[in-house]
């Protein structure tokens, strides 16, 4: 990853860099409100490293959101590599449960980043749509799923799993869900016996 300025970051700042985004993460999660200096002590870092990177809140919150949403999509290609592509969606929901969930505690000091910044309501959301493409066209082509399917009947299908409590047993929850979901999309595909 290259910094601001696109010089690339010494090993130990970007170490840095990478603990501050999975403290924030986590503590983000619990509270939107959560003191940038708890962070930057959990992280182990100065403030003047913290700020280096991140000069305010909103600057890490958007961060850790676009770092969540980076790896996510990016994860559909990596699977679309190494498995059928039916198996690659059905694990690539999988993955996007677990972001949704993660994302819930999340969703207040994000909510408060965009507002504050003025940013897109939903920012990453164009390349999760472009990853869903992405897995849609593969399972197309292999006839896994019904022809037709589209990014928005996908994400109108799965919109439930933001509906699910994170209190709860989410993880039961969301698999019944997505099997559902994916028995669905492969009823009627060209492809099937």
């Amino acid at each position: 990853m290259e910094s601001r300025n696109d010089v690339p970051q010494r090993s130990d700042a970007q170490r840095n860099r990478e603990r501050i985004l999975e403290v924030a993460l986590v503590e983000l999660s619990r509270s939107a409100d959560v003191p940038l200096t708890v962070i930057a002590k959990k992280a182990g870092v100065g403030q003047g490293t913290f700020y280096r990177n991140f000069p305010h809140r909103e600057a890490l919150v958007l961060e850790v959101h676009r770092h969540e949403v980076q790896q996510l999509t990016d994860s559909a290609a990596e699977l679309l590599k190494t498995r059928e592509p039916d198996r690659a969606l059905r694990e690539w929901m999988d993955r996007l449960a677990r972001f949704a969930m993660a994302k819930a505690g999340l969703a207040d000091a994000l909510r408060q980043a965009t507002r504050a910044t003025g940013g897109p309501d939903r920012p990453g959301y164009s390349l999760v749509v472009d990853a869903i493409e992405m897995l849609l066209e593969a399972n197309h082509e292999a006839g896994a799923i019904r022809p037709g399917l589209t990014s928005d009947d996908f994400l109108l299908a799965i919109a439930g799993i933001w509906q699910i409590d994170v209190g709860g047993d989410w993880h039961a929850q969301a698999t019944r869900l997505l099997d559902l979901i994916m028995d669905g999309m492969r009823a009627g595909a060209p492809g099937r016996r």
